[in-house]
């Protein structure tokens, strides 16, 4: 049971990381009026049935944030921070210009307006080079040219662009592997630097439309490898979303849009 005296708090589905509405990846989040406990987080996330929903309540100085998949919580997720900016700049909470401070598993993080968009200030996962699980190497299925691994994931960069967007992995061995999740990723083509795809099933998370926070580790990846620390990467799942990565040393910002595309009422005891 939600410990809240009202019965029902406001919560918004947003698209993060999208060009346009419909794309991205979708978030829901909750705005609560104090803390709420972890167990009934977790039932509002299975319930939602979304790769993330946020959890916000303010403090002194910023906003408590806790994010949940719809089975677990989790360290550190991009597109449901954007999302829980947005959703504070949206309803008043918080000026738009005011930078929106959040105090997480993962240390504080902070989002500002950037244009169009929402600048966020995440810390730098850069992944080392490991030897890769054989399972992880049969789940893929294909020719892997380089394997590291970060605080949370593997990452695998693959051959080609069109290996990453062609790419149908086992995904109940891949949920076998010790590891949040796994990005595969390659040298992309026209306006993006380089396109990537996210594969969480251990985390209920079979694919995520748009992953923020495996780009604090392509961010590195591909800086390295580049030679510039300003990239534009595209996750190239079913809906497809774009992640402007300013690498930064222990940082690294990034940049993407967000659009509300409902809003409601949670009741808190149902």
């Amino acid at each position: 049971m939600a410990p809240f005296a009202s019965s029902s708090i406001p919560y918004f589905l947003i698209d993060a990381f999208a060009e346009r509405p419909f794309e991205g990846n979708p978030a829901a989040v909750c705005l609560l009026p104090s803390a709420g406990e972890a167990s009934w987080m977790q039932l509002v996330a299975r319930e939602m049935n979304l790769s993330e929903t946020a959890f916000v309540s303010a403090r002194a100085t910023g906003f408590d944030l806790r994010w949940f998949t719809p089975t677990t919580e989790v360290d550190l997720c991009g597109h449901a921070t954007l999302a829980a900016a947005h959703a504070l700049w949206a309803k008043g909470v918080i000026d738009p210009h005011t930078t929106a401070r959040f105090f997480t598993r993962s240390g504080e993080l902070t989002a500002k307006r950037a244009g169009e968009g929402i600048a966020l200030d995440f810390p730098t996962e850069a992944a080392a080079e490991v030897q890769a699980p054989d399972a992880l190497v049969r789940a893929l299925g294909v020719p892997i040219l380089w394997v590291g691994a970060s605080r949370f994931d593997y990452l695998c960069e693959l051959e080609s662009e069109a290996a990453v967007r062609g790419l149908v992995p086992d995904l109940p061995l891949l949920a076998t592997v010790q590891a949040r999740g796994v990005i595969v990723t390659a040298r992309g083509s026209g306006r993006y630097d380089f396109v990537s795809r996210f594969f969480a099933p251990a985390a209920g998370v079979p694919e995520d439309p748009v992953t923020g926070s495996a780009h604090c580790t392509l961010g590195p990846h591909w800086a390295a490898r580049l030679g510039r620390q300003e990239l534009v990467g595209w996750q190239a799942s079913t809906r497809g979303g774009l992640v402007g990565v300013t690498v930064r040393g222990a940082r690294t910002q990034l940049v993407g849009r967000a659009f509300t595309i409902a809003e409601g009422r949670l009741r808190t005891n149902p």
